[in-house]
């Protein structure tokens, strides 16, 4: 299988570290990944604001970078939702035949990691060894849009060492939202002590999730309170072993 890693841009230029995970993991699986030097963002940003037209190139970036290869794994539930739900319509209502046609084509081989973990490869145990207490936030775009449901908790469950304790209020949105934390900074920031109070209630060493940009804005919130709980990506911890450890 040719798997290809759409890293996103938010990734690539702030937690690197987790594309590396994803590569190692499927790797110590047996597949080979590729990084495709050409893929650029997948538009989320122009979408959520507005600019539907600025959002085609990236969309036919996205369908031509990606066309030859059998998956495309990504670690955000928030870009993978917006290229599965939203690539198609905006195709179709630039007009484009061909371009709908390319789009048709990409999108359904594109998956989130913890999709193509337990869907596509069949597989919940890695191989992971991470002995610390975690607790599981699940993204708003993944549990609503994707619907991946308990895919993440049934790998992390098969995790070696892992103390998995259950987060309150877990499909509560942690507030951010991309730009909504921007324009709405007093919800946000009420919403986000909601989240921060159920996780310091799990007493958990490490928050864990499938999206970087949630755990960016909720472990500010634990930062700024000083709770020593730390966070990191799902696949960080997928990538996790024994080895690591010694």
């Amino acid at each position: 299988m040719r798997i290809a890693l759409f890293i996103t841009c938010f990734n690539d230029t702030m937690f690197p570290e987790t594309g590396k995970a994803v590569v190692r993991l499927l790797e110590r699986l047996g597949h080979t990944v590729d990084f495709p030097q050409e893929q650029a963002c997948c538009g989320q940003m122009h979408f959520n604001t507005g600019y539907r037209p600025e959002t085609i190139p990236m969309v036919r970036r996205f369908a031509e970078v990606f066309a030859d290869y059998d998956a495309v794994v990504t670690p955000s539930g928030s870009c993978a939702g917006l290229v599965r739900e939203h690539h198609g319509t905006l195709a179709r209502d630039h007009g484009d035949a061909r371009l709908v046609d390319a789009v048709a084509q990409v999108v359904p081989k594109v998956y989130e990691l913890s999709e193509l973990l337990v869907d596509v490869l069949g597989v919940t145990d890695v191989g992971a060894y991470f002995p610390h207490r975690v607790t599981y936030h699940p993204t708003c775009h993944s549990l609503r849009m994707l619907r991946v449901g308990d895919r993440p908790l049934q790998l992390l469950r098969a995790v070696k060492g892992i103390d998995l304790v259950e987060l309150p209020d877990a499909d509560s949105c942690c507030g951010f939202g991309g730009t909504f934390a921007l324009k709405n900074p007093d919800v946000s920031n009420a919403m986000l002590a909601d989240k921060v109070r159920n996780v310091q209630a799990t007493q958990a060493e490490t928050v864990s999730a499938g999206d970087n940009s949630c755990l960016m804005h909720i472990g500010g919130g634990l930062s700024r309170l000083r709770t020593g709980v730390g966070t990191l990506h799902l696949a960080e911890i997928l990538a996790a072993t024994a080895g690591d450890a010694a």
